[in-house]
């Protein structure tokens, strides 16, 4: 009891500045956002109020379902597609690069891009895809085509091309992590068995590292879902995505409270995939001890 009484002081000092750092930075202001979500607006001003206005809204205006709906499938498209370029590149680096010192530059090389800004990355793919840009100043000169082609930008294509590059390394990081902490031993002891490199793979490498690819595949979504940057350099106009939605609503269109609800929509939105990805993560977790 005395014991108890001693340390209770010290831990709740401890975790009573972190905890209030969280309370007024995240829980207030979703909490705001939340409240604001049921005000009335009218122009120019909001009305604190308790109505479902600006949620039937949403659901009554096709707009907000195709963006959002589009805003899922570039997402989507910007993960598979970077666990497709991700994997390869990991399972290389951990199992195929002996050298410790090479491993470590080349996983570096890969981390370095996100040292850089942000803007300037994806601007380099809007120069890249441009019509007086690398692309089309090679299919030019090869003479593949006789005159440069603007068919590469301002689409989905080029949204997803763009994200992939940008948020790829969070692909890797978690893969790296998780392959490099495969113990050798069940490698060696399938191979001693007769196992192929194939099934060996897909029966013992390939299900230890699900834990990575679930988190990164978790990390890479969330991301791209709320990226607004990108349909903005690159994805001309079928290329909104509920971010840019978001910004029109807080910003030009001064309807706080529709953008409230709809960022609202998309936090739970968030919070389901974080629940699916964390129950998928347990159900393939593997005890190694």
């Amino acid at each position: 009891m005395n014991l108890t009484r001693r340390t209770f002081p010290g831990f709740a000092a401890l975790f009573s500045l972190p905890l209030f750092w969280v309370l007024l930075l995240m829980v207030v202001p979703y909490a705001i956002m939340i409240s604001v979500g049921f005000w009335s607006r009218q122009f120019p001003l909001f009305y604190p109020d308790f109505q479902f206005g600006n949620y039937a809204q949403i659901a009554a205006d096709p707009q907000y379902t195709t963006v959002i709906l589009r805003t899922l499938k570039i997402a989507a498209s910007v993960t598979l597609f970077s666990l497709l370029l991700g994997y390869p590149l990991a399972y290389f680096l951990v199992f195929t690069v002996r050298s410790r010192a090479l491993r470590n530059l080349l996983y570096m090389s890969v981390i370095v891009p996100l040292w850089v800004s942000y803007l300037l990355r994806a601007y380099t793919w809007k120069i890249i895809l441009g019509t007086d840009g690398a692309l089309n100043s090679l299919l030019v000169s090869t003479g593949i085509v006789s005159a440069p082609l603007d068919i590469f930008l301002y689409n989905q294509t080029a949204m997803v091309v763009t994200l992939v590059y940008i948020f790829v390394p969070f692909m890797v990081m978690p893969l790296f992590a998780v392959l490099d902490n495969i113990p050798r031993r069940l490698i060696e002891a399938s191979e001693d068995l007769g196992v192929g490199p194939f099934m060996t793979f897909w029966r013992v490498i390939f299900p230890l590292s699900l834990g990575g690819v679930v988190a990164g595949a978790t990390m890479t979504f969330c991301l791209s879902f709320g990226d607004f940057v990108a349909p903005v350099l690159v994805g001309g106009p079928d290329g909104t995505m509920v971010a840019n939605l978001l910004q029109t609503q807080f910003g030009a269109a001064l309807n706080w409270p529709l953008g409230s609800a709809l960022a609202t929509l998309v936090l739970a939105l968030v919070l389901i995939l974080l629940q699916l990805s964390s129950r998928l993560d347990r159900a393939g977790r593997v005890d190694l001890s």
